[in-house]
């Protein structure tokens, strides 16, 4: 908390009554009374002039004269506490209270090609899921259709056992892809693993029949919707508190068969329109499952880090040299991860200091009033 000075409420209390208190004084100091002149009653008494020279009378004199003044300032003082505390003083607090928090999306493409690199983002995000610290976190997956897989959450419990769902997953993909291998037709080595075969099948089946909606005649991967509806998974779009990022996996291989709505780019567009960041996570050139020449994987990757820088991210490609715990790292050091402090302006009454005065003022006047009476 810092940044406090003291202002008034209503400052012309002070402009228009302080002026009126000075005329006020200097009336009753400068006009010359005409009662000092009248007589309005009374004893009359002769040889005033011989007691006005007793020692006596003249202390008791300058006694009443400085009583007098005396009197006068602690009235003028509390004129001036009361309009100080009809103008209202209050001071301006600049309070930090707390720092902005972050809501984090992974949207992963769950297509076959890219169950290695999904299984160890999956892996290491649990643990860094478990250190987070007031920031939500959510999960969707695409290939044909999207899916929330979690919605935005700071249940980080659910949101790891999610993440253990996905990864048993992604194991089922390399199984999957272990049994059918290269053969253009099913060819059993047993019956066991012929029933492997379906019992893999059908547990796959229970995540793509969301993920491959419409897969016959749409195709799959498509990239451009699976980040849209990522995007618009975020609650409350438009919130400016918090620092929206999107952890985007995906090899950019668009294997559509009808026009996406939206594109890579016009959904990148999106999320800078919406303050949403995107980091893309890319295979590496040499994964044994990459199933795509050196030209689609260049022209792949271009797209991709056109489409992220976009938003104010980047794209980290996987590597020997940069593992994906090492590209998380990267992505939370970003300076677009970072979070600035909440900071409101507060106000707060200052009563105290006029009311002190004011209180101080009036006793003294009453103490002056009796002793100018004599007591």
């Amino acid at each position: 908390m810092d940044g406090e000075n003291m202002e008034l409420m209503y400052p012309n209390v002070i402009k228009i009554g302080i002026p009126l208190l000075l005329a006020a004084v200097f009336v009753l100091h400068a006009v010359p009374s005409h009662s000092k002149k009248e007589f309005t009653g009374g004893i009359r008494t002769g040889a005033a002039s011989i007691v006005k020279s007793l020692p006596i009378y003249e202390k008791l004199y300058k006694r009443s004269r400085i009583l007098t003044f005396i009197t006068e300032g602690f009235i003028i003082t509390a004129i001036i506490a009361s309009l100080f505390l009809i103008a209202r003083p209050y001071k301006v607090q600049t309070v930090k209270s707390g720092v902005q928090k972050r809501d984090i999306f992974l949207c992963m493409d769950v297509s076959y090609s890219l169950y290695e690199l999904n299984y160890e983002l999956a892996d290491y995000l649990e643990q860094v899921v478990s250190e987070l610290k007031g920031d939500r976190f959510g999960i969707t997956i695409f290939n044909t259709s999207s899916v929330v897989f979690v919605p935005m959450t700071d249940d980080y419990d659910y949101v790891v056992t999610r993440l253990e769902e996905l990864k048993e997953y992604f194991s089922l993909q390399k199984e999957y892809y272990d049994i059918i291998g290269d053969d253009e037709y099913l060819i059993f080595d047993s019956e066991e693993q012929e029933a492997r075969y379906y019992d893999v099948s059908a547990k796959l089946s229970y995540i793509e029949a969301g993920t491959l909606v419409n897969n016959s005649y749409r195709g799959s991967s498509l990239i451009g919707e699976g980040l849209a509806s990522c995007l618009y998974s975020f609650p409350s779009i438009g919130d400016s508190t918090r620092t929206r990022v999107i952890i985007f996996s995906t090899d950019n291989a668009n294997s559509s068969m009808v026009k996406e709505l939206p594109e890579l780019g016009e959904a990148s567009k999106l999320c800078k329109k919406n303050d949403v960041t995107v980091f893309a996570i890319f295979p590496s050139e040499d994964a044994h499952y990459y199933m795509y020449d050196d030209n689609d994987y260049a022209g792949f990757q271009k797209e991709l880090t056109e489409a992220v820088n976009v938003t104010g991210g980047e794209l980290y490609v996987q590597s020997r040299e940069d593992t994906v715990s090492e590209i998380v790292e990267e992505i939370r050091s970003h300076e677009a991860m970072a979070v600035d402090d909440i900071v409101t302006e507060q106000k707060t009454d200052m009563p105290v200091p006029a009311t002190i005065a004011l209180l101080i003022s009036l006793a003294g006047s009453i103490l002056c009033l009796g002793f100018l009476k004599g007591k």
